[in-house]
């Protein structure tokens, strides 16, 4: 691997890749489905961590349906945070799951249409915590499937997924725009 920068960006397959070294500190959560064993609250972890942002949130989703995360990016609004939401397709057709209410909160949302399915699940608040992992921002995933959801105070990889977030953003459409593919 090439270092390209001191921000260790290397290249694999054109694209650059970025080293994030030792992480810092984070949480992990998962939930079990159906209580087929004992899990954890990952959608209360995430409304705590959006509760404690105080500028930026930016959102990946793939699917967008959990009331407390959902209630949550509204009060971050509301209270001055900028959040920025950017969905897969099948969440913009999904009227009234939380597209809805978090464009009426005056966030931008943008639709990621490109790919087959943008299936990201990650957010990152003000510039130094990530979330990500397979848990969707869905009801399903708190109480029906086993997922899991990893939470690292990173600023070298929150401005990781920030740039990839940006990249993403660029090339997505504003919510709302009509579509018949």
């Amino acid at each position: 691997m090439v270092l390209v920068s001191a921000l260790g960006l290397a290249k694999a397959g054109g694209l650059p890749v970025t080293e994030i070294g030792t992480l810092g500190s984070g949480e992990v959560c998962f939930t079990t489905g159906r209580g087929s064993a004992a899990g954890s609250d990952c959608a209360g972890l995430i409304a705590d961590q959006i509760a404690n942002a105080r500028s930026e949130i930016l959102v990946q989703a793939y699917g967008f349906t959990e009331p407390h995360i959902i209630d949550a990016l509204v009060a971050a609004a509301r209270r001055g945070v900028h959040v920025t939401l950017l969905v897969d397709k099948i969440s913009a057709q999904q009227k009234g799951e939380g597209v809805d209410a978090c464009a009426r909160a005056g966030m931008v949302v943008a639709v990621d249409w490109r790919p087959r399915i943008a299936h990201n699940k990650v957010m990152v608040i003000d510039g130094a915590v990530v979330l990500t992992g397979s848990f969707n921002w869905t009801k399903s995933a708190e109480i029906a499937n086993a997922e899991n959801l990893l939470v690292v105070h990173s600023s070298k990889l929150a401005a990781a997924y920030a740039a990839n977030f940006a990249r993403r953003l660029k090339v997505s459409e504003p919510y709302g725009l009509t579509r018949t593919d």
